[in-house]
């Protein structure tokens, strides 16, 4: 078992017509985790044409992550509001991002925005190989979350709930920065001991 007949990488080959020992995968193969049969998730598109709508349910956690890769990939020059306002075109660069509470990215379909992060557009680079499909989806969702939170009236706070919201009562100190604080447990809020 030690000396086996074998061939090097890349070394010549008489066995085959072509003469390499390398051979072409076999027409059809698709590699391991690379079978992309939607294809929506992975374009951001029906057919040629944006669609409008999330691949997968957006939960509290599809958010959460949205938010992180987000305030990694896209706050540096969008900011973390969103706004077009973010570090990068604070130090001179001459462009500035767009911001995403124009009504032109208010009204954009969720796969164009997926298409732009996969893609790029303008000066903006595509981010395919850094972020993978479910994050950029993840991030879509937490853009329109912005959207809606940078753009929210009064009508559209439900019912019963106080604006602005009551701030957080902290159990002793709210924290040094260097310790987290400790939020005191909810009790009724003010709204139901007046009733």
């Amino acid at each position: 078992m030690h000396v086996q007949p074998r061939q090097n990488p890349l070394s010549r080959s008489d066995f085959f017509p072509d003469q390499r020992s390398e051979r072409p995968p076999v027409e059809g193969t698709v590699a391991r985790g690379q079978l992309r049969e939607d294809t929506y998730f992975y374009t951001g598109k029906i057919g040629n044409n944006p669609g409008n709508y999330m691949p997968f349910p957006v939960t509290e956690d599809v958010l959460r992550r949205g938010r992180e890769r987000y305030n990694i990939y896209c706050a540096p020059c969008h900011s973390r509001v969103g706004d077009g306002n973010g570090f990068i075109p604070s130090r001179g660069f001459a462009l500035k991002p767009p911001t995403f509470h124009k009504p032109r990215w208010q009204k954009a379909a969720l796969g164009e925005i997926y298409d732009v992060i996969t893609n790029g557009s303008g000066i903006m680079p595509d981010y395919a190989s850094q972020i993978p499909p479910q994050d950029r989806w993840n991030i879509v969702a937490y853009i329109r979350a912005l959207q809606l939170s940078q753009n929210a009236t009064r009508a559209d706070v439900p019912a019963g709930q106080v604006v602005p919201s009551e701030p957080p009562q902290f159990r002793g100190q709210p924290g040094s920065g260097a310790t987290l604080p400790v939020i005191a447990p909810e009790t009724t809020s003010k709204s139901e001991e007046h009733k």
